[in-house]
């Protein structure tokens, strides 16, 4: 079953390269006015720490919008693009390096991409301050569970490469849950790496299913964004060679990682995401904007 997601993973990268390719060589005598050393650096470092779990979309937003390198209203399409590809070697790399239960990977990655399919209509009527607030909370909660338990305060995580019975169930509804939160523009890695830990696994089985299910969500929604145009063609490209680059350095760092260390990274990651969300959920424009909807 491990082949049988790789091979579809390559399909996949094929399938998006050469439709960027050909919309890149359709447009290349009209390439929008973008430093191609400024966004080859924030490809690079967004996506060596997207590797550590950290995620892409937010910082790589921000740099872009410092560095005043594209339009606000093409900047999700250039997200998307830009880290396609290098979300699927994430996923190619991490699935063959780290072993994992094929039953349970499977299962979460097709829940993911359902959920996303599915969900999306369900998660666009809720309140994104809500979610964000809810998410916020609750990765800050698994946070200090985590730390408890790595200082052995408590009993508790685990080292399991697979899961079975209801263990196996509430993974796959929270995964589908996660892929539809990402219609919502939560990031699923950070709330992936909690919902691991809280099953018993080991933090390291988090990264082949977190990248696995992003790497099947991205491709068909870049390709919409390529065909319509809506994204920074130059950006793209600058970011995401590079972006292939970093992949590969930093899947060697997390490779030889300790466990234990690895378990703190991912504390921090966890804790790093649930600031971002509890902050942008207590953003008084925001509830100011969601009071006035109403």
């Amino acid at each position: 079953m491990i082949t049988f997601i790789w091979i579809a993973l390559v399909i996949l990268t094929i399938w998006f390269c050469i439709a960027l390719i050909r919309d890149y060589l359709k447009h290349k005598n009209n390439l929008e006015p973008v430093s191609w050393i400024k966004t080859s650096l924030i490809g690079f470092v967004v996506n060596f720490f997207d590797v550590l779990g950290i995620g892409a979309f937010a910082p790589q937003t921000a740099l872009l919008k410092f560095t005043k390198q594209t339009e606000d209203k093409v900047i999700p399409g250039t997200l998307n693009v830009a880290n396609t590809v290098p979300v699927l070697f994430q996923a190619l790399i991490f699935i063959t390096i780290i072993e994992v239960d094929p039953l349970t990977l499977i299962l979460m990655l097709v829940s993911a991409a359902v959920g996303a399919i599915v969900g999306a209509g369900i998660v666009s009527k809720l309140s994104e301050r809500k979610i964000r607030l809810t998410m916020g909370f609750a990765l800050l909660t698994t946070a200090i569970f985590m730390i408890a338990r790595n200082l052995e305060w408590i009993q508790g995580g685990g080292d399991a490469i697979g899961l079975q019975g209801g263990k196996l169930l509430i993974a796959i509804i929270g995964n589908f849950f996660l892929g539809a939160l990402m219609t919502a523009g939560i990031g699923l890695y950070a709330p992936c790496m909690a919902l691991v830990f809280a099953l018993g696994m080991s933090p390291q089985v988090a990264f082949p299913i977190m990248m696995g299910s992003c790497a099947f969500l991205m491709p068909p929604a870049s390709i919409r964004f390529i065909r319509e145009g809506a994204y920074n063609k130059k950006a793209a490209i600058a970011m995401a060679i590079p972006g292939v680059v970093a992949v590969l350095i930093a899947a060697l760092v997390v490779k030889s990682l300790p466990l234990e260390i690895l378990k703190w990274v991912v504390i921090v990651v966890i804790l790093y995401t649930s600031a971002v969300m509890l902050r942008a959920g207590f953003n008084t424009r925001d509830l100011r904007m969601e009071i006035s909807e109403k």
